[in-house]
C-alpha cells in the first residue's frame, strides 16, 4: 500500500552521546508542560535526562523528553559530526526546524533527534548531498530519489539491531558485512552518509533546493507497483555497480550496472580486464576535469576530495599492517598479498583475500573492505594492488590504483549533475541509471 500523504519522520542527529548543549530560538513546550527558549543542556542522570536551562534551571526529567515547537521556531545544536569515520569529519553547529526528542539509551547514553515532515526533510538533504546551486534538473532528480529511498524504507519491517551494523557471516577465516539503514532502533534514518546528509537549515543557500522539492512533491521512482529502493553515490568511475556487489545477494532488477555516458562500456569480467578499465581515461559523465563545473555541483564537504575519478593511494608495508590490525581487529603478522576475488561489474571488489604470515581473511562486502584498507575508507573498492619487494623478495609498499568514489550502485550524483549541465532532464536522468523504472506523484 502506498503512503498517501506526507509523513513525519524521525533523524537522528547525535546518537550514544552523554551530553547535548544547543540553543531554541523561540517558544518550545515539553511533553510535561514545561516551556524552554535560549541555550539549553541535556545530560543523562540515574537513568533519565535532564533538560535545563542557560539558568540551569531543571525544565524537564523523564526517559524521554519531547520538545515541541512550531513553523516559526528553530533550534540548534553544537558539536554535531559529520562526515564520521571520512576522511571529512569534523564537527559543526547545525541549525534544525520542526521538534526535538531526547531519548535515553540502555549503554547510558542520549540520542537527540528531530521530527520533521518529509518534504522540510528532503530540502535539507538536497542542499546537504550537493551544492543547492547545481542544475535544476539534477536536483529534482535527487529529490525524487531521496524520497523514494526514504519512503521505501519506512514501508520495511524493522530487523533486530545489533551493534548498527548487518552482518552476513564471521567465521575464524572470514569477515563479510554490510550496512543498512534498518539498523536504526530509536529513529528513521540517521544524518550522515550511512543514511542521507541531512545538515538541517544550516546547509540552506539556496532557494533552488527548495523549488526542486516542491516542484517534484509527491513524486517517486516506481518499478511495478513498488517505491523504489534508490540509492546513489558520489561517482561511479564510468559504470555503475549491482546492488549485490554492495549489499545482500539480491538481484534488483533496477539497481543494475549501466554506462555512465553516452556510448556503452563493456563490463569487468577479469583482472585484466579490471586493471585495464582503471587505467583508462573513458567518456563518462562524472569524468569530469572542469573545476568550475565542480565546484558548481559539490557541496563544500566534497570539494577537498580531488582526483575521484581515477585515483592512487599508497602505504608502506607496515603502515598498512597497522591499519588493519586497528580496523578489523585481526593481526595478520607480516602482509604479504591483497588478492581480489570477486568483482562487481563496475570492477568493485566485494570478496578480498589479505594474506599474512600469522593469518589468511577474507573480507568483503564493498564498503568493509574500503574500511579494512585505509585510515577512513579508500574512495572505493574498484582497484588493483601492486607491490614493491626488497632484493630479499620481501613486500615493502602497497599501491592502490582506484576508480571512483562510493559504492556505486544506481544514480551517479556527479555524472547525473552532469547530464543536467548538459542539458537533460529529471526524468531522462532517472531512467538512464535506473532501468525500467516509472516516476509517479503518490501524494
Amino acid at each position: 500500500m502506498l503512503v498517501k500523504q506526507e509523513p513525519c519522520i524521525t533523524v537522528g542527529i547525535m546518537d550514544h552521546v552523554r551530553q547535548i548543549a544547543g540553543r531554541f530560538d523561540g517558544i518550545f513546550h515539553t511533553n510535561d508542560s514545561g516551556t524552554i527558549t535560549g541555550l539549553f543542556s541535556a545530560k543523562r542522570e540515574e537513568g533519565k535526562i535532564t533538560l535545563t536551562d542557560s539558568s540551569n534551571r531543571q525544565i524537564a526529567c523523564s526517559r524521554e523528553i519531547a520538545c515541541i515547537g512550531d513553523h516559526t521556531t528553530t533550534f540548534q545544536l553544537f558539536d554535531v559530526a559529520i562526515g564520521r569515520n571520512f576522511h571529512w569529519e569534523r564537527r559543526e553547529a547545525h541549525t534544525y526546524k520542526g521538534n526535538l526528542l531526547l531519548k535515553t539509551r540502555r549503554d547510558g547514553t542520549i540520542s537527540a533527534i528531530n521530527e520533521i515532515s518529509l518534504e522540510e526533510y528532503l530540502i535539507s538533504v538536497i542542499s546537504s548531498e550537493m551544492n543547492p546551486d547545481a542544475p535544476e534538473e539534477f536536483l529534482k532528480a535527487h529529490a525524487i530519489v531521496s524520497r523514494s529511498w526514504l519512503l521505501r524504507g519506512l514501508k520495511k519491517t524493522k530487523k533486530i539491531h545489533v551493534s548498527s551494523r548487518s552482518t552476513h557471516r564471521i567465521t575464524d577465516t572470514e569477515i563479510v558485512r554490510w550496512y543498512e539503514r534498518e539498523d536504526h532502533d530509536l529513529f528513521d534514518v540517521c544524518a550522515d552518509d550511512h543514511c542521507q546528509r541531512y545538515y538541517g537549515v544550516t546547509k540552506t543557500i539556496s532557494r533552488k533546493a527548495e523549488k526542486a522539492v516542491n516542484d517534484t512533491r509527491g513524486l517517486v521512482a516506481m518499478y511495478g507497483n513498488s517505491i523504489c529502493d534508490t540509492r546513489y553515490s558520489k561517482a561511479c568511475g564510468g559504470i555503475t555497480e549491482d546492488f549485490r556487489t554492495a549489499w545482500s545477494n539480491t538481484r534488483i532488477p533496477y539497481l543494475t550496472s549501466v554506462s555512465d555516458g553516452p556510448v556503452s562500456y563493456n563490463t569487468i569480467s577479469s583482472e585484466e580486464d579490471a586493471i585495464n578499465w582503471i587505467q583508462s581515461n573513458p567518456n563518462a559523465y562524472c569524468n569530469v576535469r572542469n573545476k568550475q563545473l565542480l565546484k558548481r555541483i559539490l557541496a563544500v564537504s566534497d570539494r577537498q576530495t580531488q582526483n575521484f575519478f581515477r585515483w592512487t593511494v599508497s602505504y608502506t608495508r607496515k603502515e598498512l599492517e597497522e591499519i588493519i590490525v586497528k580496523k578489523s581487529g585481526i593481526s595478520i603478522g607480516t602482509l604479504k598479498e591483497i588478492i581480489p576475488l570477486k568483482r562487481g561489474p563496475s570492477g568493485r571488489i566485494s570478496r578480498l583475500r589479505i594474506v599474512g604470515s600469522h593469518k589468511s581473511i577474507l573480507v568483503g562486502k564493498e564498503l568493509e573492505i574500503r574500511r579494512w584498507l585505509s585510515p577512513t575508507h579508500l574512495l572505493s573498492s574498484v582497484f588493483f594492488v601492486t607491490v614493491e619487494k626488497n632484493t630479499r623478495g620481501e613486500a615493502q609498499r602497497f599501491t592502490f590504483r582506484g576508480a571512483g568514489w562510493g559504492h556505486g550502485v544506481g544514480l551517479c550524483q556527479i555524472g547525473a549533475a552532469v547530464m543536467a549541465h548538459r542539458g537533460f532532464t529529471a526524468d531522462e536522468i532517472l531512467t538512464h541509471y535506473f532501468k525500467g523504472i516509472t516516476i509517479k506523484k503518490i501524494y
